[in-house]
Formats: C-alpha cells, sequence, structure tokens
C-alpha cells in the first residue's frame, strides 16, 4: 500500500488544529481516525509529516539482476524460472531463488507469450 500524500497529511493536521471534529475529517478526508491520530502525533512530535522509510534491508541481488537478466532471457527463451536460476548461478556465481528471479523476470515486463 502507497503512503499518503504530504499534501492530505498537511491537510488532515490542518483540520485537526482548527478544531474539527474527528468524524468530519474521517467524511472529508477518507482516512481513519488511527491515521488522524497518528499525523497528529507525527507533527507534534516531530513537526515533519512525510512518510517514513520502509523498515528492513534493502533487496541487494534485484539490483544485479536487473541490470543483467534481460540479456539471458533473449538468449534463453524457452528456459523455466528455475533454469534460469541455474543460468544465472553459472555464469554470476550468485545464487538465486526462483521466487526472486520471477520478480525481476516480472518486473522488466518480460513474458514468455509468443509474438509472431
Amino acid at each position: 500500500m502507497k503512503a499518503y500524500s504530504t499534501d492530505l497529511r498537511e491537510r488532515v493536521v490542518r483540520a485537526v488544529e482548527e478544531g474539527r471534529s474527528r468524524e468530519e475529517i474521517v467524511q472529508l478526508f477518507g482516512v481513519s481516525r488511527a491515521t488522524i491520530k497518528h499525523y497528529a502525533k507525527q507533527y507534534r512530535e516531530a513537526g515533519d509529516l512525510g512518510p517514513k522509510p520502509i523498515p528492513g534491508r534493502p533487496a541487494v541481488k534485484e539490483a544485479s539482476l536487473r541490470s543483467g537478466l534481460w540479456s539471458q532471457l533473449e538468449a534463453n527463451r524457452d528456459a523455466t524460472l528455475e533454469e534460469h536460476c541455474h543460468i544465472w548461478e553459472a555464469i554470476h556465481g550468485q545464487q538465486v531463488r526462483a521466487a526472486t528471479m520471477g520478480r525481476a523476470i516480472k518486473h522488466l515486463g518480460w513474458t514468455r507469450k509468443k509474438r509472431p
């Protein structure tokens, strides 16, 4: 799910500061009561309403997959996901699971559909 825009967050907090009721804000902006409470608290404590960064480590394998995968797909059009994983490991020395390979292929927009 994408984060709400900073503009919407600012309008929600401004409505809270104006003294509007929570129910009115819910109806007006289409956000939940918990969201209103969260934005008001975030603004009070940090003074900033920007979305927080996504927790966790950044993906390491997918960046390298995106850079070199297209040529492998072109060369091995009929290979399965598992075969692409073995080919990638043989060429680059990096083990990749089928799910990761599938996400990378989907991100590139590659399909196995044969077009005339």
